[in-house]
Protein backbone atom coordinates (compact mmCIF):
# COMPACT_ATOMS: atom_id res chain seq x y z
CA UNK A 1 0.00 0.00 0.00
CA UNK A 2 1.37 3.29 -1.31
CA UNK A 3 1.82 6.15 1.78
CA UNK A 4 0.46 9.26 0.62
CA UNK A 5 2.05 10.74 3.74
CA UNK A 6 0.24 13.41 6.31
CA UNK A 7 -1.86 16.05 5.19
CA UNK A 8 -4.45 18.48 6.60
CA UNK A 9 -7.93 17.52 4.80
CA UNK A 10 -8.73 14.54 3.41
CA UNK A 11 -12.49 15.43 0.62
CA UNK A 12 -14.60 12.51 -0.22
CA UNK A 13 -16.48 13.44 -3.15
CA UNK A 14 -15.76 15.19 -6.44
CA UNK A 15 -18.78 16.85 -7.20
CA UNK A 16 -19.09 20.50 -6.78
CA UNK A 17 -18.79 20.43 -3.04
CA UNK A 18 -15.94 18.69 -2.83
CA UNK A 19 -14.49 20.34 -5.53
CA UNK A 20 -15.49 23.47 -3.67
CA UNK A 21 -14.21 22.76 -0.26
CA UNK A 22 -10.93 21.22 -1.82
CA UNK A 23 -10.26 24.60 -4.03
CA UNK A 24 -10.83 26.60 -0.47
CA UNK A 25 -8.83 25.01 1.92
CA UNK A 26 -5.88 24.95 -0.81
CA UNK A 27 -6.04 28.29 -0.78
CA UNK A 28 -6.22 28.79 2.62
CA UNK A 29 -2.55 27.22 2.74
CA UNK A 30 -3.74 23.37 4.30
CA UNK A 31 -2.55 19.96 2.26
CA UNK A 32 -5.35 18.52 0.99
CA UNK A 33 -6.32 15.43 -0.52
CA UNK A 34 -9.65 15.28 -3.24
CA UNK A 35 -10.69 11.86 -3.90
CA UNK A 36 -13.59 10.66 -6.32
CA UNK A 37 -14.26 6.54 -7.03
CA UNK A 38 -15.27 7.84 -10.24
CA UNK A 39 -14.87 10.85 -12.67
CA UNK A 40 -15.24 14.50 -11.69
CA UNK A 41 -18.96 15.67 -11.70
CA UNK A 42 -19.96 12.10 -12.78
CA UNK A 43 -22.87 11.98 -10.58
CA UNK A 44 -25.39 14.97 -9.29
CA UNK A 45 -23.05 17.80 -10.60
CA UNK A 46 -23.12 16.69 -14.48
CA UNK A 47 -26.93 16.38 -14.61
CA UNK A 48 -28.08 19.31 -13.21
CA UNK A 49 -30.38 21.87 -15.46
CA UNK A 50 -27.14 24.15 -15.79
CA UNK A 51 -28.78 27.04 -13.62
CA UNK A 52 -27.00 29.65 -11.76
CA UNK A 53 -30.29 30.91 -10.02
CA UNK A 54 -31.75 32.44 -6.98
CA UNK A 55 -34.95 29.77 -7.11
CA UNK A 56 -37.63 31.79 -8.04
CA UNK A 57 -40.19 29.25 -6.44
CA UNK A 58 -38.26 28.31 -3.62
CA UNK A 59 -40.05 31.94 -2.37
CA UNK A 60 -42.96 30.32 -2.13
CA UNK A 61 -41.18 28.00 0.58
CA UNK A 62 -40.18 31.03 2.64
CA UNK A 63 -36.59 29.93 1.92
CA UNK A 64 -35.37 33.75 1.92
CA UNK A 65 -32.23 33.29 3.64
CA UNK A 66 -31.45 30.51 0.57
CA UNK A 67 -32.63 32.65 -1.94
CA UNK A 68 -30.88 35.76 -1.32
CA UNK A 69 -27.54 33.71 -0.49
CA UNK A 70 -27.81 31.70 -3.93
CA UNK A 71 -28.43 35.22 -6.20
CA UNK A 72 -25.99 36.73 -4.33
CA UNK A 73 -23.64 34.13 -5.42
CA UNK A 74 -25.18 34.29 -8.94
CA UNK A 75 -23.27 37.62 -9.06
CA UNK A 76 -19.99 36.38 -7.51
CA UNK A 77 -20.33 32.96 -10.35
CA UNK A 78 -20.77 35.81 -12.89
CA UNK A 79 -17.81 37.84 -12.45
CA UNK A 80 -15.78 34.53 -11.77
CA UNK A 81 -16.15 32.43 -14.64
CA UNK A 82 -17.76 34.63 -17.45
CA UNK A 83 -16.30 32.15 -20.07
CA UNK A 84 -18.62 28.89 -18.55
CA UNK A 85 -21.42 31.50 -16.81
CA UNK A 86 -23.50 33.67 -18.44
CA UNK A 87 -26.56 35.81 -18.41
CA UNK A 88 -29.82 33.92 -19.51
CA UNK A 89 -33.58 35.66 -19.65
CA UNK A 90 -36.54 33.46 -18.94
CA UNK A 91 -40.51 34.50 -20.06
CA UNK A 92 -42.73 33.37 -18.01
CA UNK A 93 -46.23 32.61 -19.44
CA UNK A 94 -48.98 33.49 -16.69
CA UNK A 95 -51.23 31.32 -16.26
CA UNK A 96 -53.66 32.12 -13.72
CA UNK A 97 -54.91 28.82 -12.80
CA UNK A 98 -51.59 27.80 -10.82
CA UNK A 99 -50.86 31.54 -9.52
CA UNK A 100 -52.70 35.47 -9.31
CA UNK A 101 -50.29 37.97 -11.29
CA UNK A 102 -50.11 39.94 -8.61
CA UNK A 103 -48.53 36.53 -6.68
CA UNK A 104 -45.93 36.26 -10.00
CA UNK A 105 -45.39 39.98 -9.74
CA UNK A 106 -44.37 40.70 -6.06
CA UNK A 107 -42.04 37.10 -6.51
CA UNK A 108 -40.31 38.88 -9.21
CA UNK A 109 -39.92 42.04 -7.29
CA UNK A 110 -38.31 40.18 -4.36
CA UNK A 111 -36.58 38.31 -7.02
CA UNK A 112 -34.82 41.50 -8.28
CA UNK A 113 -33.86 43.33 -5.08
CA UNK A 114 -33.53 40.62 -2.48
CA UNK A 115 -29.79 39.76 -3.49
CA UNK A 116 -28.59 43.04 -4.38
CA UNK A 117 -28.73 42.60 -8.44
CA UNK A 118 -25.91 44.38 -9.74
CA UNK A 119 -24.98 43.24 -13.51
CA UNK A 120 -28.27 41.66 -15.07
CA UNK A 121 -31.36 43.72 -15.90
CA UNK A 122 -34.51 43.28 -13.77
CA UNK A 123 -37.65 41.70 -14.63
CA UNK A 124 -40.47 43.13 -17.22
CA UNK A 125 -44.03 42.55 -18.27
CA UNK A 126 -44.34 41.28 -21.91
CA UNK A 127 -47.33 41.49 -24.37
CA UNK A 128 -47.15 37.83 -25.76
CA UNK A 129 -49.40 38.98 -28.76
CA UNK A 130 -47.22 41.64 -30.01
CA UNK A 131 -43.59 40.81 -28.61
CA UNK A 132 -41.54 38.49 -30.33
CA UNK A 133 -40.98 35.80 -27.26
CA UNK A 134 -44.63 35.39 -27.70
CA UNK A 135 -44.28 33.61 -31.12
CA UNK A 136 -43.97 30.07 -29.67
CA UNK A 137 -46.74 30.24 -27.24
CA UNK A 138 -50.21 29.50 -28.06
CA UNK A 139 -52.69 32.51 -28.28
CA UNK A 140 -54.46 31.23 -25.11
CA UNK A 141 -51.86 32.69 -23.46
CA UNK A 142 -51.73 36.54 -23.23
CA UNK A 143 -49.56 37.51 -20.71
CA UNK A 144 -46.07 36.85 -19.57
CA UNK A 145 -43.38 38.04 -16.76
CA UNK A 146 -39.17 38.25 -18.04
CA UNK A 147 -36.44 37.96 -15.66
CA UNK A 148 -32.74 37.60 -15.58
CA UNK A 149 -30.94 34.19 -13.88
CA UNK A 150 -27.63 32.68 -15.94
CA UNK A 151 -26.90 29.48 -17.38
CA UNK A 152 -23.50 27.52 -16.05
CA UNK A 153 -22.08 24.49 -17.59
CA UNK A 154 -22.09 22.27 -14.72
CA UNK A 155 -19.29 19.71 -15.17
CA UNK A 156 -16.85 22.51 -15.88
CA UNK A 157 -17.66 24.31 -12.83
CA UNK A 158 -16.45 21.30 -11.50
CA UNK A 159 -13.48 20.59 -13.11
CA UNK A 160 -12.60 24.52 -13.13
CA UNK A 161 -12.70 24.45 -8.81
CA UNK A 162 -10.00 20.72 -9.14
CA UNK A 163 -7.95 22.57 -11.53
CA UNK A 164 -7.52 26.03 -8.99
CA UNK A 165 -7.25 23.66 -6.11
CA UNK A 166 -4.54 21.39 -7.87
CA UNK A 167 -2.92 24.90 -8.49
CA UNK A 168 -2.71 25.76 -5.21
CA UNK A 169 -1.19 22.22 -4.12
CA UNK A 170 -4.49 20.06 -3.77
CA UNK A 171 -3.89 16.03 -4.94
CA UNK A 172 -6.58 15.16 -7.16
CA UNK A 173 -7.35 11.57 -7.36
CA UNK A 174 -9.90 10.38 -9.88
CA UNK A 175 -11.75 6.83 -10.12
CA UNK A 176 -10.38 6.35 -6.29
CA UNK A 177 -12.63 5.44 -3.87
CA UNK A 178 -12.19 5.93 -0.05
CA UNK A 179 -12.78 2.70 1.31
CA UNK A 180 -12.06 2.64 4.95
CA UNK A 181 -11.14 5.41 7.18
CA UNK A 182 -10.46 5.28 11.30
CA UNK A 183 -9.58 7.63 14.23
CA UNK A 184 -6.11 6.55 15.15
CA UNK A 185 -4.02 8.10 17.69
CA UNK A 186 -5.70 11.93 17.31
CA UNK A 187 -5.74 11.73 13.30
CA UNK A 188 -7.90 10.06 10.58
CA UNK A 189 -5.87 7.30 8.83
CA UNK A 190 -7.99 7.43 5.47
CA UNK A 191 -7.56 4.05 2.84
CA UNK A 192 -7.90 4.28 -1.04
CA UNK A 193 -8.19 1.60 -3.65
CA UNK A 194 -8.11 2.75 -7.48
CA UNK A 195 -9.63 1.79 -10.38
CA UNK A 196 -6.84 -0.72 -11.27
CA UNK A 197 -6.48 -2.07 -7.92
CA UNK A 198 -3.82 0.50 -6.40
CA UNK A 199 -3.93 0.79 -2.72
CA UNK A 200 -2.99 3.92 -0.48
CA UNK A 201 -3.05 5.42 2.49
CA UNK A 202 -3.19 8.85 3.81
CA UNK A 203 -3.46 10.24 6.96
CA UNK A 204 -5.33 13.75 7.99
CA UNK A 205 -6.30 16.08 10.53
CA UNK A 206 -9.99 16.09 9.29
CA UNK A 207 -12.13 14.54 6.92
CA UNK A 208 -14.64 16.01 4.66
CA UNK A 209 -17.19 13.88 3.19
CA UNK A 210 -18.76 15.91 0.60
CA UNK A 211 -19.87 12.16 -1.45
CA UNK A 212 -23.22 14.01 -2.15
CA UNK A 213 -26.57 10.73 -2.81
CA UNK A 214 -23.00 9.02 -1.53
CA UNK A 215 -23.11 10.44 1.88
CA UNK A 216 -24.49 8.04 4.33
CA UNK A 217 -22.26 4.96 2.86
CA UNK A 218 -19.36 6.94 3.75
CA UNK A 219 -20.66 7.75 7.27
CA UNK A 220 -21.93 4.51 7.78
CA UNK A 221 -19.88 2.11 5.16
CA UNK A 222 -16.31 4.35 5.19
CA UNK A 223 -16.04 5.24 8.98
CA UNK A 224 -18.42 2.94 10.41
CA UNK A 225 -20.57 5.63 12.09
CA UNK A 226 -23.30 7.13 12.13
CA UNK A 227 -25.84 10.59 11.82
CA UNK A 228 -28.68 11.85 13.42
CA UNK A 229 -29.78 14.06 9.94
CA UNK A 230 -30.50 12.38 6.93
CA UNK A 231 -29.94 12.92 3.41
CA UNK A 232 -33.16 12.27 1.18
CA UNK A 233 -32.75 11.45 -2.80
CA UNK A 234 -35.16 13.24 -5.18
CA UNK A 235 -34.52 12.26 -8.90
CA UNK A 236 -35.01 15.28 -11.37
CA UNK A 237 -34.85 13.93 -15.16
CA UNK A 238 -34.27 16.20 -18.07
CA UNK A 239 -35.36 15.08 -21.90
CA UNK A 240 -33.16 16.92 -24.90
CA UNK A 241 -35.06 18.20 -28.15
CA UNK A 242 -34.39 20.40 -31.10
CA UNK A 243 -34.74 23.72 -30.46
CA UNK A 244 -38.58 24.93 -31.55
CA UNK A 245 -38.39 28.53 -31.06
CA UNK A 246 -36.16 31.55 -32.25
CA UNK A 247 -34.08 33.76 -30.19
CA UNK A 248 -31.87 33.02 -26.90
CA UNK A 249 -34.41 33.72 -24.58
CA UNK A 250 -35.40 30.58 -21.97
CA UNK A 251 -39.39 29.91 -20.91
CA UNK A 252 -40.15 29.11 -17.35
CA UNK A 253 -43.37 27.14 -17.82
CA UNK A 254 -46.20 26.40 -15.00
CA UNK A 255 -47.78 23.00 -14.91
CA UNK A 256 -50.72 21.94 -13.90
CA UNK A 257 -49.65 20.48 -10.36
CA UNK A 258 -47.78 24.33 -9.67
CA UNK A 259 -44.15 22.74 -10.41
CA UNK A 260 -42.54 24.91 -13.06
CA UNK A 261 -40.43 23.21 -16.40
CA UNK A 262 -37.38 25.32 -17.67
CA UNK A 263 -36.77 24.80 -21.48
CA UNK A 264 -33.23 26.56 -22.00
CA UNK A 265 -31.18 27.13 -25.27
CA UNK A 266 -28.77 24.13 -25.37
CA UNK A 267 -26.01 23.53 -27.49
CA UNK A 268 -26.96 26.06 -30.31
CA UNK A 269 -29.51 24.08 -32.06
CA UNK A 270 -30.81 22.90 -29.37
CA UNK A 271 -33.62 22.86 -25.89
CA UNK A 272 -33.17 21.38 -22.65
CA UNK A 273 -36.42 20.93 -20.58
CA UNK A 274 -36.55 19.90 -17.38
CA UNK A 275 -36.90 18.84 -14.49
CA UNK A 276 -39.07 16.02 -12.55
CA UNK A 277 -39.00 15.82 -8.86
CA UNK A 278 -39.68 12.34 -7.53
CA UNK A 279 -38.60 10.61 -4.52
CA UNK A 280 -36.05 8.24 -5.52
CA UNK A 281 -35.29 5.15 -3.48
CA UNK A 282 -33.00 2.72 -5.48
CA UNK A 283 -29.32 2.70 -5.75
CA UNK A 284 -27.85 6.43 -7.31
CA UNK A 285 -26.09 4.95 -9.64
CA UNK A 286 -28.84 3.22 -11.83
CA UNK A 287 -31.14 6.28 -11.79
CA UNK A 288 -32.38 6.70 -15.18
CA UNK A 289 -35.44 8.54 -16.78
CA UNK A 290 -38.52 6.60 -16.88
CA UNK A 291 -40.98 7.01 -19.62
CA UNK A 292 -43.65 8.64 -17.55
CA UNK A 293 -41.37 11.38 -16.75
CA UNK A 294 -40.59 11.88 -20.25
CA UNK A 295 -44.61 11.96 -20.74
CA UNK A 296 -44.71 14.61 -17.82
CA UNK A 297 -41.87 17.31 -19.56
CA UNK A 298 -43.26 16.95 -22.93
CA UNK A 299 -47.12 17.16 -21.92
CA UNK A 300 -45.72 20.67 -19.65
CA UNK A 301 -44.01 21.89 -22.80
CA UNK A 302 -47.17 21.17 -24.93
CA UNK A 303 -49.50 23.13 -22.89
CA UNK A 304 -47.76 26.57 -23.76
CA UNK A 305 -45.75 25.59 -26.96
CA UNK A 306 -47.52 26.27 -30.24
CA UNK A 307 -45.03 23.37 -31.82
CA UNK A 308 -46.37 20.36 -30.34
CA UNK A 309 -43.74 17.79 -29.23
CA UNK A 310 -44.07 14.14 -29.70
CA UNK A 311 -42.07 11.13 -27.95
CA UNK A 312 -40.01 10.53 -31.26
CA UNK A 313 -38.70 14.36 -30.78
CA UNK A 314 -36.75 13.71 -27.66
CA UNK A 315 -33.34 12.93 -28.86
CA UNK A 316 -31.06 12.35 -25.17
CA UNK A 317 -31.83 12.51 -21.75
CA UNK A 318 -30.41 11.93 -18.13
CA UNK A 319 -31.70 11.61 -14.69
CA UNK A 320 -29.89 12.65 -11.73
CA UNK A 321 -30.38 12.12 -8.29
CA UNK A 322 -30.47 15.39 -5.82
CA UNK A 323 -28.92 14.60 -2.48
CA UNK A 324 -31.42 16.69 -0.41
CA UNK A 325 -31.34 17.23 3.61
CA UNK A 326 -34.36 15.49 4.63
CA UNK A 327 -36.49 17.90 6.61
CA UNK A 328 -39.81 15.60 6.65
CA UNK A 329 -41.43 18.04 4.01
CA UNK A 330 -44.16 15.47 2.20
CA UNK A 331 -43.71 16.74 -1.10
CA UNK A 332 -40.67 16.65 -2.80
CA UNK A 333 -40.64 20.24 -4.39
CA UNK A 334 -41.17 21.49 -0.92
CA UNK A 335 -37.61 19.70 0.31
CA UNK A 336 -35.36 22.62 1.33
CA UNK A 337 -32.30 23.31 -1.02
CA UNK A 338 -30.39 24.26 1.44
CA UNK A 339 -27.43 22.86 2.71
CA UNK A 340 -26.84 21.20 6.71
CA UNK A 341 -23.18 20.42 8.01
CA UNK A 342 -23.48 17.40 10.21
CA UNK A 343 -19.48 17.47 12.27
CA UNK A 344 -18.32 15.14 14.21
CA UNK A 345 -15.86 13.98 16.79
CA UNK A 346 -12.11 14.96 17.19
CA UNK A 347 -10.68 14.69 14.55
CA UNK A 348 -13.43 16.46 13.14
CA UNK A 349 -15.54 14.76 10.07
CA UNK A 350 -17.77 16.91 8.47
CA UNK A 351 -20.49 15.58 6.40
CA UNK A 352 -22.50 17.75 3.59
CA UNK A 353 -26.64 16.99 3.27
CA UNK A 354 -27.99 18.97 0.94
CA UNK A 355 -27.14 22.07 -0.81
CA UNK A 356 -27.29 23.30 -4.75
CA UNK A 357 -24.87 24.69 -7.08
CA UNK A 358 -25.67 27.74 -7.50
CA UNK A 359 -24.52 28.08 -3.56
CA UNK A 360 -21.34 25.54 -3.44
CA UNK A 361 -18.63 28.61 -3.62
CA UNK A 362 -20.74 29.96 0.18
CA UNK A 363 -21.28 26.10 0.99
CA UNK A 364 -17.37 25.57 1.16
CA UNK A 365 -16.75 28.64 2.51
CA UNK A 366 -19.25 27.24 6.11
CA UNK A 367 -17.41 24.01 5.52
CA UNK A 368 -14.24 25.67 5.70
CA UNK A 369 -15.26 27.93 8.92
CA UNK A 370 -16.49 25.14 10.59
CA UNK A 371 -13.29 23.27 10.49
CA UNK A 372 -11.08 26.41 11.63
CA UNK A 373 -11.34 25.35 15.75
CA UNK A 374 -8.95 22.42 14.00
CA UNK A 375 -7.20 25.16 11.78
CA UNK A 376 -7.14 28.12 13.69
CA UNK A 377 -3.73 29.38 11.36
CA UNK A 378 -5.50 28.84 8.39
CA UNK A 379 -5.97 31.50 5.76
CA UNK A 380 -9.29 33.53 5.52
CA UNK A 381 -11.98 33.61 3.15
CA UNK A 382 -10.59 34.23 -0.29
CA UNK A 383 -12.92 32.88 -3.04
CA UNK A 384 -15.75 35.81 -2.93
CA UNK A 385 -13.36 37.65 -5.17
CA UNK A 386 -11.03 35.34 -6.99
CA UNK A 387 -11.58 34.31 -10.54
CA UNK A 388 -11.95 30.47 -11.54
CA UNK A 389 -9.39 29.07 -14.44
CA UNK A 390 -9.51 31.32 -17.83
CA UNK A 391 -12.14 33.36 -16.58
CA UNK A 392 -9.60 36.23 -16.77
CA UNK A 393 -11.76 38.06 -19.37
CA UNK A 394 -11.04 41.78 -18.22
CA UNK A 395 -13.29 42.71 -21.55
CA UNK A 396 -15.81 40.03 -21.39
CA UNK A 397 -16.44 37.20 -23.43
CA UNK A 398 -17.13 38.81 -26.40
CA UNK A 399 -14.18 41.12 -26.55
CA UNK A 400 -11.58 37.46 -25.42
CA UNK A 401 -13.58 35.31 -28.37
CA UNK A 402 -12.93 38.42 -30.95
CA UNK A 403 -9.24 38.62 -29.54
CA UNK A 404 -9.37 35.37 -30.38
CA UNK A 405 -10.34 35.28 -33.76
CA UNK A 406 -7.61 37.60 -34.60
CA UNK A 407 -5.00 35.77 -32.93
CA UNK A 408 -6.05 32.52 -34.81
CA UNK A 409 -7.51 33.63 -38.35
CA UNK A 410 -7.67 29.97 -39.17
CA UNK A 411 -9.68 28.69 -36.26
CA UNK A 412 -13.06 28.17 -38.14
CA UNK A 413 -15.28 30.54 -35.81
CA UNK A 414 -17.42 27.58 -33.96
CA UNK A 415 -14.23 25.85 -32.50
CA UNK A 416 -13.18 29.12 -31.92
CA UNK A 417 -16.35 29.75 -29.82
CA UNK A 418 -16.10 26.23 -28.48
CA UNK A 419 -12.62 26.64 -27.04
CA UNK A 420 -13.35 30.31 -25.72
CA UNK A 421 -16.67 28.94 -24.16
CA UNK A 422 -14.93 25.77 -22.04
CA UNK A 423 -11.27 26.93 -21.18
CA UNK A 424 -11.70 30.96 -21.50
CA UNK A 425 -7.80 32.06 -21.48
CA UNK A 426 -6.70 28.48 -21.14
CA UNK A 427 -7.60 28.16 -24.44
CA UNK A 428 -3.68 29.59 -25.32
CA UNK A 429 -2.59 26.49 -23.44
CA UNK A 430 -4.69 24.00 -25.34
CA UNK A 431 -3.79 25.58 -28.83
CA UNK A 432 -0.05 25.44 -27.95
CA UNK A 433 1.06 27.55 -30.19
CA UNK A 434 -0.87 25.84 -33.37
CA UNK A 435 -0.61 27.66 -36.23
CA UNK A 436 -3.43 25.83 -38.84
CA UNK A 437 -5.88 23.03 -38.63
CA UNK A 438 -3.24 20.57 -38.84
CA UNK A 439 -1.58 20.96 -35.81
CA UNK A 440 -4.30 20.31 -33.84
CA UNK A 441 -4.36 16.93 -35.31
CA UNK A 442 -7.04 14.65 -36.20
CA UNK A 443 -10.54 15.91 -36.43
CA UNK A 444 -12.89 12.95 -34.33
CA UNK A 445 -16.07 15.08 -35.13
CA UNK A 446 -17.97 18.48 -34.86
CA UNK A 447 -16.10 20.65 -32.72
CA UNK A 448 -13.24 18.26 -31.05
CA UNK A 449 -9.92 17.60 -32.60
CA UNK A 450 -7.67 15.40 -31.27
CA UNK A 451 -5.60 18.29 -29.48
CA UNK A 452 -8.26 18.72 -27.29
CA UNK A 453 -8.54 14.98 -26.56
CA UNK A 454 -4.57 15.32 -25.49
CA UNK A 455 -5.10 18.53 -23.27
CA UNK A 456 -8.00 17.07 -21.38
CA UNK A 457 -6.15 13.92 -21.06
CA UNK A 458 -2.79 15.52 -19.72
CA UNK A 459 -4.42 18.31 -17.68
CA UNK A 460 -7.95 17.67 -16.97
CA UNK A 461 -8.07 14.12 -15.49
CA UNK A 462 -9.95 12.31 -18.61
CA UNK A 463 -9.58 8.95 -18.64
CA UNK A 464 -12.48 7.49 -20.80
CA UNK A 465 -14.18 8.92 -23.94
CA UNK A 466 -17.40 9.69 -21.87
CA UNK A 467 -15.11 11.64 -19.51
CA UNK A 468 -14.44 13.95 -22.88
CA UNK A 469 -17.98 13.52 -24.53
CA UNK A 470 -20.60 13.90 -22.02
CA UNK A 471 -18.28 15.93 -19.03
CA UNK A 472 -15.48 17.96 -20.03
CA UNK A 473 -17.07 18.62 -23.46
CA UNK A 474 -20.94 18.09 -24.92
CA UNK A 475 -19.64 16.87 -28.23
CA UNK A 476 -21.35 13.64 -27.67
CA UNK A 477 -24.09 15.71 -29.10
CA UNK A 478 -22.93 16.41 -31.55
CA UNK A 479 -20.95 13.16 -33.49
CA UNK A 480 -22.13 10.21 -34.67
CA UNK A 481 -22.14 6.75 -33.09
CA UNK A 482 -18.82 5.85 -36.01
CA UNK A 483 -16.56 9.02 -34.67
CA UNK A 484 -17.53 8.18 -31.35
CA UNK A 485 -16.18 4.79 -31.78
CA UNK A 486 -13.14 6.34 -33.14
CA UNK A 487 -12.79 8.57 -29.86
CA UNK A 488 -12.90 5.46 -27.77
CA UNK A 489 -10.25 3.58 -29.43
CA UNK A 490 -8.13 6.14 -28.50
CA UNK A 491 -8.18 5.58 -25.04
Amino acid sequence: MKDLGKVDVVVVGGGINGAGIARDAAGRGLSVILCEKGDLAEGTSSRSGKLIHGGLRYLEYYEFRLVREALIEREVLLRAAPHIVWPMRFVLPHSPEQRPAWLVRLGLFLYDHLGGREQLPGCRRIDLRRDPEGKAIKDDYKLAFEYSDCWVDDARLVVLNALDAAAKGARVMVRTAATKARRVNGAWEVEFTSSSGEAFRATAKALVNAAGPWVENVINGVVGSNSARRVRLVKGSHIIVKKFWEGQNAYLFQNHDKRVIFVNPYEGDKALIGTTDIPYEGKAEDVAISEDEIDYLLKAVNRYSRTQLKRADVLHSFSGVRPLYDDNAANPSAVTRDYVFDVEGTPPLLSVFGGKITTYRKLAEHALQKLRPTFPDMGGDWTAKAGLPGGDMPGGFDAFLKGMQARYPWLPAEVARHYARLYGSLSERLLNGAKSLADLGGHLGSTLYKAEVDYLRAHEWAMSSDDILLRRTKSGLHMTDAEKKVLAALF
